[in-house]
């Protein structure tokens, strides 16, 4: 008897979004427990944590052309279960030193997937004939709510770290059975480029700009996920069910806000609406660096899910569409160099809150909101009609 669940192919991206988000998202309620357990300051920790950016990087920068061979599907039918093993492998690290390396095939395997999902969001946008790019990342932002929840439950159970993630790698397995396995790729864009992708996504003007874009939203949205349970645990000396909690309020409102951005984008333009987030993302941070009470904080970190939910989403959507070069290769330009600021960002903000403060750590990020808000412009002033759904 098959339990295998036949759907449509949006639903079969967006479903792609959820398990890999569910995979890689269980670590974040739990590394307020992981640096408890090495023993070390925040600083040192964050430097453990830069191996997943580094391999990330490595892969958006080499990987597309392996992608491209292998094939998207092999490909994605690998490497969903393979990120979930490698962080409950990486989570028996001793050290930052151990977990820095232990994490390099972690990002390797996180910058294959982006590549992926986010070209066949593209493609399937175009074979269906409406947007997708958004809920695409609704889902993944879900799958991220739903890790928040699931680790806040089993933190309060007592359950270790390493116990917890060796739990989630068969969750992911069977959930991949269910809605994955008879996953085809959608084909090309017609009109794409047809080059081979080289083997370095160098930028081009455009795709820097969007990088720019993009940073206040990446480097909060690392922020969020990071160390969000570590503040809460600093600033009000939460347990790990309410540090969970926290994680858990930034991933659903980004959620709920990237399943209905679509439709907002059409009825106005993508950079009026990130003009809007932004403004909201501005209030979620100022919340959080100002906030006097635990509940203060979780409303901000709900806002600043909310501010952070299309910007990625729409610069992504920007790149893929540019006729310049191939979507993959375009997606990758600027996901290698937005995944700089989670290279640069860990240990930055690392060592802000080990000198200044774990507040500190969001307020860094406040001039850079308003630098974002200056050059929203080029993500479009206005919508190219598409049918609706």
């Amino acid at each position: 008897m098959s339990f295998q669940i036949t759907l449509s192919p949006a639903r079969r991206v967006f479903a792609s979004f959820a398990v890999y988000s569910f995979g890689m998202g269980n670590i974040f309620p739990r590394l307020a427990d992981v640096q408890t357990d090495m023993g070390v300051t925040t600083g040192a920790l964050a430097l453990g944590l830069i191996g997943t950016p580094i391999g990330s990087l490595v892969a958006l920068t080499f990987a597309t052309p392996f992608l491209e061979k292998l094939g998207f599907r092999r490909s994605l039918l690998i490497a969903l279960p393979l990120v979930a093993l490698l962080f409950a492998v990486a989570v028996h690290a001793p050290s930052p030193f151990w977990l820095f390396f232990a994490l390099i095939p972690v990002g390797i395997t996180i910058g294959c997937i982006e590549i992926i999902l986010n070209t066949e969001a593209d493609r399937t946008e175009y074979l269906v004939g409406y947007r997708i790019m958004n809920r695409s990342h609704a889902f993944w932002s879900i799958g991220f709510f739903g890790a928040g929840l699931f680790g806040a439950f089993v933190a309060g159970l007592g359950i270790s770290p390493q116990l917890h993630l060796a739990l989630v790698v068969p969750i992911v397995v069977l959930a991949m059975a269910v809605t994955l396995l008879d996953y085809q790729p959608a084909a090309a864009r017609p009109g794409a480029s047809a080059a081979a992708a080289p083997h370095f996504a160098a930028p081009s003007a455009a795709i820097l700009i969007l990088v720019v874009v993009t940073i206040p939203a990446m480097l909060l949205e690392g922020a969020s996920m990071d160390w969000s349970a570590i503040y809460m645990r600093d600033s009000f000396a939460a347990g790990p069910f309410l540090s969970g909690i926290a994680v858990a309020c930034f991933a659903v409102s980004q959620g709920v806000a990237r399943f209905f951005a679509d439709g907002f984008v059409d009825r106005h333009s993508p950079a009026e609406v990130a003009r809007v987030l932004y403004v909201v993302l501005l209030a979620g941070c100022l919340l959080v660096y100002f906030s006097p009470h635990a509940l203060v904080s979780l409303v901000g970190f709900a806002a600043m899910g909310l501010g952070t939910s299309a910007i990625f989403p729409l610069a992504m959507s920007a790149a893929a569409q540019r006729q310049d070069r191939s979507a993959a290769v375009n997606i990758a330009a600027l996901a290698q160099f937005a995944f700089m600021i989670f290279l640069l960002g860990p240990p930055l903000l690392g060592f802000v809150a080990e000198h200044y403060g774990i507040r500190a750590s969001y307020g860094i990020s406040l001039p850079l909101i308003a630098l974002s808000l200056a050059t929203a412009g080029v993500l479009g002033r206005k919508v190219r009609a598409v049918p609706a759904v």
